[in-house]
């Protein structure tokens, strides 16, 4: 059974930057195709990022990004650690917000492109870490 732990959150001010953790255990994270989304109070869940699983991938796996964030986001992935990261940089308050990595897989065999803002096709949640952005 797949585990997800996030971590990394705080309080940032606005223009500043962090980077979320996302750590798995139980089996390889390549073989999933990974997401990170986002709910504010009050808000429905939003896709943030994702990267497709790691079988058969070149140039380490295509991405995708919400339109918010696209620029200032950067989901990466990091074999050795069994872990996937989401850099953010120049926050703003409106990324005021619980984050969560989820994964869709797994996929042993085949390359599995990412999903977003779709949540449906991730089965296995973290317990989210809270991003805050103020001053």
């Amino acid at each position: 059974q797949l585990q997800l732990v996030e971590s990394g959150g705080g309080l940032v001010q606005p223009g500043g930057s962090l980077r979320l953790s996302c750590v798995a255990s139980g089996f390889s994270l390549d073989y999933y195709a990974i997401g990170w989304f986002r709910q504010a109070p009050g808000k429905e869940r939003e896709g943030v990022s994702c990267l497709s699983n790691n079988v058969a991938a070149s140039g380490g796996g295509s991405t995708k990004y919400a339109d918010s964030v696209k620029g200032r986001f950067t989901i990466s992935r990091d074999n050795a650690k069994n872990a996937v990261y989401l850099q953010m940089d120049s926050l703003k308050p409106e990324d005021t917000a619980v984050y969560y990595c989820a994964a869709d897989g797994p996929n042993t065999q085949h390359y599995r492109l990412c999903v977003l803002p779709n949540a449906t096709p991730y089965d296995y949640w973290g317990q989210g870490t809270q991003v805050t952005v103020s001053s």
